[in-house]
């Protein structure tokens, strides 16, 4: 289990707890998932000039572009169906950033290049308590013992869904 949390932790906290605290404990499922491999094929393609970026071993920022003052941080994903989800794990990266990295000057730019759209994510200070609440129940979650499964339309398209119900 992991001391601190990461993005894709803050992700899965908005998508499925169950999936959040199987992947906090080491069951890692997505290299064994289409849909993982088309996302990542989908970052290489649109983006090829940009590399990923591994900070403290925590986040992963898809690219960083610097436009004048300002950090552009972009996530990309292959649809907008979990955009909350999306928006969140950008939200931590900028909180992240902005307070371990000191970062000042920072927005957040969401990609969703297979329906050419993109989507501006500023980090308020509201932003900054609601990620200080979300980490510590994601904290709460992954100390705890496994939540129970709880079936939902997403759950057919998930690298877990085995796991939990066959």
């Amino acid at each position: 289990m992991p001391k601190e949390v990461n993005g894709s932790m803050i992700n899965y906290y908005f998508i499925c707890k169950t999936k959040l605290w199987l992947f906090s404990h080491d069951v890692q499922l997505e290299n064994e998932s289409d849909n993982v491999r088309i996302g990542r094929k989908l970052h290489e393609e649109s983006y090829k000039r940009d590399d990923e970026l591994l900070i403290d071993n925590l986040i992963a920022v898809d690219f960083i572009r610097k436009n004048g003052d300002i950090y552009e941080i972009h996530e990309v994903k292959k649809s907008n169906s979990m955009e909350l989800a999306h928006k969140y794990q950008l939200l931590y990266y900028m909180y992240y950033l902005q307070k371990y990295k000191d970062f000042k000057n920072i927005i957040g730019i969401l990609n969703y290049p297979t329906i050419r759209q993109t989507k501006k994510i500023e980090l308020t200070d509201e932003n900054k308590k609601e990620m200080k609440d979300i980490i510590t129940k994601i904290k709460e979650i992954v100390d705890k013992s496994m939540p129970k499964p709880v079936k939902t339309k997403k759950c057919y398209k998930c690298a877990y869904y085995e796991f939990c119900f066959i």
